[in-house]
């Protein structure tokens, strides 16, 4: 299982990983809402503004700190430096 830094020492799965987009739009504000309402939202900012929503595959959006581009670096950093990537 690979883990991706998220930042602050918050790491998730980056086979769970659908998704990394910025939490500027109308829609992604509503999913945010959602999911916070639903009590699947998961805060991993540390009280900081947020920069990126990682979408999960069993529905739960992550908050994070580090914009999208950080985040998909490390995602590269993770499969090229972890050898072959998993079928």
């Amino acid at each position: 299982m690979k883990l991706i830094n998220i930042g602050f020492g918050s790491l998730v799965s980056a086979g769970r990983l659908v998704a990394v987009v910025s939490p500027e739009s109308a829609p992604i504000k509503r999913m945010t809402q959602e999911a916070r309402e639903r009590g699947i939202l998961i805060d991993a900012t540390y009280g900081r503004k947020t920069k990126a929503v990682l979408v999960m595959d069993n529905d739960h959006l992550v908050l994070s700190a580090l914009s999208p581009e950080v985040i998909a670096g490390r995602l590269g950093d993770e499969t090229r430096d972890g050898g072959e990537e998993e079928p």
